[in-house]
């Protein structure tokens, strides 16, 4: 018999511990849990490493909800797949986290309660499933199984709340893209290297241009995009999908700007 291996992540160890138990019991089901954020990693590469990866992940929502918060806009949720990961903070982030290091695990985020917002933040992250933590285990048990099988799993009164969360992104984004496209290739170099947080005189010393020039290309930048600050040019990028610079030492040579 082959058998699921599932991995429950919830920083509270009697829930995490009873469900793990529960999951347990079915024959074709291999259960660990995991108390953090960073111990799933952990999990998760030990677990490739010694070819057996996990096949499901089961994600509290309010992973270490005791820690600061740092909430991000739904259109900025999801990591591009090999983006550097960062320590996740919480249940969210940490899905994202997984789709970057192991697209293939399939991760389903257990809540408290129905969030459309926070639902289509986990979808935008990479999750296949929302599913309430007070279910039953048949219930959870199905949805195990069903994602294998590539399926997506909400609760029926999430869907159109969360229908509507994901148009919404999905227009912001599209009205972001239209903008970064009005700017010219080396305006667009210049954003990049505002995304990746270089100021201007790094700007300047990375792009062989001067900080004059630099200056006036930022100016443009701002204008066309309608924004008034760097951060905001820089939000707005990301949600139009535009990446950082790559940081890495320039070969030698002179550019004109």
């Amino acid at each position: 018999m082959v058998r699921i291996r599932v991995l429950v992540v919830d920083d509270h160890r009697i829930f995490a511990e009873s469900l793990a138990a529960a999951l347990t019991a079915e024959p074709d089901v291999d259960v660990s849990a995991a108390g953090s954020g960073p111990a799933a990693l952990r999990c998760l590469e030990r677990g490739a490493a010694e070819s057996r990866p996990y096949d499901v992940l089961l994600v509290d929502a309010d992973l270490g909800a005791g820690r600061p918060p740092q909430p991000a806009p739904l259109r900025e949720a999801a990591a591009p797949v090999g983006a550097p990961m960062r320590a996740p903070v919480d249940g969210i982030a940490l899905v994202a986290g997984v789709r970057a290091v192991q697209p293939g695990v399939r991760t389903v985020v257990l809540a408290e309660r129905d969030d459309p917002r926070r639902a289509a933040l986990a979808l935008q992250a990479g999750a296949v499933g929302w599913v309430a933590k007070d279910c039953s285990l048949s219930r959870l048990l199905t949805v195990v199984r069903g994602v294998l099988r590539e399926e997506t799993h909400l609760p029926p009164a999430l869907l159109t709340g969360v229908l509507r969360e994901l148009t919404a992104a999905r227009k912001h984004r599209s009205d972001s893209e239209r903008l970064v496209e009005s700017l010219t290739p080396r305006e667009r170099e210049v954003l990049r290297c505002m995304v990746a947080g270089l100021g201007r005189k790094a700007v300047a010393e990375r792009l062989f241009l001067s900080p004059h020039t630099v200056r006036t290309h930022m100016q443009n930048v701002l204008g066309k995009l309608g924004v008034h600050s760097t951060l905001a040019a820089v939000a707005l990028a990301r949600r139009a999908g535009v990446g950082p610079a790559d940081l890495a030492p320039p070969s030698n040579g002179v550019r004109a700007g």
